[in-house]
């Protein structure tokens, strides 16, 4: 027998997976800038990139479950 969740436990553990994303895709791109400085511009920008995709991912992902308005 499974149980339902509420509305507020549904938006409790979405917030949580979500906020992983928001921390990896930041951390890419920190990683990306430490990149930057110690190798070559292309390869630091290449992960920059990769993280905004992974940001732009969690964005996609709220409006899309929760239908925030613009």
């Amino acid at each position: 027998m499974k149980r339902r969740l509420s509305e507020q436990q549904e938006f409790e553990i979405m917030k949580m997976v979500l906020d992983k994303f928001l921390w990896l895709g930041f951390g890419i791109m920190a990683y990306g800038l430490y990149l930057m400085f110690s190798s070559t511009l292309q390869i630091g920008l290449s992960w920059i990139i990769a993280g905004a995709v992974i940001l732009l991912l969690f964005t996609w992902i709220i409006v899309k479950e929760y239908e925030v308005i613009r």
